[in-house]
């Protein structure tokens, strides 16, 4: 695919690694490409990074037809930049346009334009352990006409943010809330895409369990208010009388990669990895008794995060005593020593620029 390149005259620094956040600065360009029915994608270019242009009665502004993924560029010690399993994002992000009627990518078009443009910021890939670039892959209808209709006319874009480290003083187990007001998405919705409609519906409740001290919220399923499905930001993982036990992918819960890993990594461990429904009642009984060893959430963002405490109606629970558990730790140091290069790949994960 030939890609156009606009260069940026007024290239920015890189802050200082130590005072990372997140989402807060971008790298110097951008990748933008147009979509037309008819046509097809055309006209891909890396070009400065700023502010788009879009019509009044866009799509995306009307009716919410966009998607996004979010996956990380790494440094090595050697000082090598590579991706962990992209092409995973990029099938995910053509499920979740399928499912918003957006057009889908060419995943070997797809994993060259991402290549190409990480080459291209390589610069603000940081270099210290725990630190990354971010990268943002998003699409967006922008017919200029009112109307629910399909998608014709849609932009591809990537953005790119230079990240610390997610845990500022080692992992911190986090509390987390069960939500059993609002829902955010149901079976046959789009649970399973990436979009921000789903993270806009989770808002609200986000909010009211940031007001009580947690750090995120629990959902249960939107249909019988009564099995576990996601975290707010990510998949959830709970070790029951030694059992891996993590919700089903019924629909209506994101097909974590983060997830899909933790469970690879875990089985070839030797532990015993379950999918299936698993109800707040039984959840709340293996607190009660004891049989709750280990809780974490799972995602790109945190890699893994343990569950210190749980509040479900107003009453709170410690899990593990508040402290990481052992198998939430050997997890996260096999998933980021892999990703940054510390551990040997077994599995293949790593795509090396």
């Amino acid at each position: 695919m030939e890609i156009r390149i606009v260069e940026n005259e007024n290239k920015g620094f890189m802050p200082k690694e130590s005072e990372l956040g997140f989402g807060k600065v971008f790298s110097d360009h951008m990748f933008v490409m147009d979509y037309e029915e008819g046509r097809g994608w055309y006209d891909a270019r890396i070009i400065p990074f700023g502010y788009i242009s879009l019509h009044p009665a866009s799509t995306v502004l009307h009716y919410g037809a966009e998607i996004f993924e979010g996956l990380k560029a790494y440094r090595t010690a050697e000082g090598s930049v590579q991706l962990f399993r992209p092409m995973e994002n990029i099938k995910r992000m053509n499920t979740s346009a399928e499912r918003m009627c957006l057009p889908t990518i060419d995943e070997e078009e797809a994993l060259e334009i991402l290549t190409a443009f990480v080459k291209h910021e390589e610069r603000w890939v940081p270099h210290t352990f725990g630190t990354s670039l971010y990268l943002r892959p998003y699409m967006f209808g922008n017919d200029e006409s009112l109307g629910v209709h399909t998608v014709k006319r849609a932009t591809f874009m990537i953005i790119a943010s230079p990240s610390g480290s997610y845990y500022k003083e080692g992992i911190n187990p986090v509390k987390i809330m069960i939500e059993n007001e609002d829902v955010r998405t149901v079976r046959g919705g789009t649970g399973y895409a990436k979009c921000g409609g789903n993270y806009a519906a989770s808002t609200r409740a986000g909010e009211r369990a940031n007001k009580k001290g947690y750090s995120q919220v629990l959902w249960l399923d939107g249909v019988e208010r009564r099995y576990i499905e996601e975290v707010g930001a990510m998949n959830v993982m709970f070790k029951i009388d030694g059992e891996i036990i993590t919700p089903a992918l019924t629909g209506s819960i994101l097909p974590g990669i983060t997830r899909k890993s933790c469970i690879e990594v875990l089985r070839s461990l030797g532990y015993k990895v379950t999918e299936r429904l698993l109800s707040v009642d039984e959840l709340i009984e293996a607190l009660e008794n004891g049989r709750l060893e280990e809780a974490w959430g799972c995602g790109t963002a945190a890699v893994v995060s343990p569950i210190g405490r749980l509040m479900y109606r107003d009453v709170e629970y410690s899990v593990n005593g508040e402290k990481i558990g052992e198998v939430t730790q050997r997890l996260y140091d096999i998933l980021t020593g892999i990703q940054w290069g510390k551990l040997p790949d077994s599995f293949g994960w790593v795509y090396k620029l």
